[in-house]
């Protein structure tokens, strides 16, 4: 039986230029994510995954289609609403971090909760707990300069899962880690998405990266081609996703 459904977006198009020098991004997406889902997004250059991942994250808007995040049609309701929605139901990991330099690890991961007015004290537990299962504990009094760029990704991430939101959106969140850097963080999600039942949406060019997903879309033209599901061996999807690409090209970059 499936879980709650998380997101839902039906006819999704996206343009971009002036009336008459339009191009076509995203040429009619339909897509169900649901509880417990970890889900990669891979794709040519230029297929639109990142277009994609931006509208879902309400970062951008569709030209045409419906995104709906809990219910709500997120390309529908007020700022406000969506400031809300931001901050209490979507997690974000970013290539770059996005930890905040003159502010303590601890205090970087407790930012969500803080913004949304969570007691200091309920702050740190929380903090002092995800920290933990992220292997960070010794790392909390440290600032990002202090820290390698494996630590500030697993700290990046604990930040997302602070608030328990609905769904985590990564954008390559590998992508500027070391190989062992990646395999911890990779490892980490998998924890997450396994024992804490987090959701968790990836754009990756990487079919390592993508090998830790159940499913791997992908991409091309803007239109979803085929998906690809993991059986009980991650070495064979792996695989099988680099076959994928080789059938496409290969120019996954």
């Amino acid at each position: 039986m499936k879980e709650k459904k998380v997101v839902e977006i039906r006819h999704l198009l996206k343009d971009y230029g002036t009336k008459g020098f339009q191009t076509r991004v995203l040429k009619g997406i339909d897509l169900e994510i649901f509880q417990n889902d970890f889900i990669a997004i891979m794709g040519p250059s230029g297929s639109g995954k990142t277009t994609l991942l931006n509208i879902l994250s309400s970062i951008d808007k569709p030209t045409q289609g419906s995104v709906m995040l809990d219910g709500q049609d997120i390309t529908k309701i007020s700022n406000r609403e969506l400031s809300r929605l931001r901050r209490e139901k979507i997690g974000f990991v970013f290539q770059d971090y996005n930890l905040l330099d003159t502010m303590t690890l601890q205090d970087n991961i407790a930012l969500p909760l803080s913004l949304s007015g969570v007691p200091a004290k309920e702050c740190i537990q929380r903090t002092t707990a995800i920290a933990k299962s992220f292997g960070l504990e010794e790392h909390l009094t440290k600032y990002p300069y202090q820290l390698s760029g494996g630590q500030k990704q697993r700290g990046a991430t604990s930040r997302a899962l602070i608030t328990n939101p609905e769904i985590i959106f990564a954008d390559e969140p590998t992508g500027a880690l070391d190989s062992k850097s990646s395999r911890d963080l990779l490892e980490c999600l998998k924890m997450v998405n396994d024992q804490k039942k987090a959701t968790i949406l990836m754009v990756t060019h990487d079919a390592f990266c993508a090998s830790y997903a159940k499913d791997v879309y992908i991409l091309s033209d803007g239109m979803i081609q085929c998906k690809l599901s993991k059986g009980a061996d991650r070495r064979e999807f792996y695989d099988r996703i680099i076959d994928m690409q080789a059938s496409m090209g290969g120019d996954f970059a």
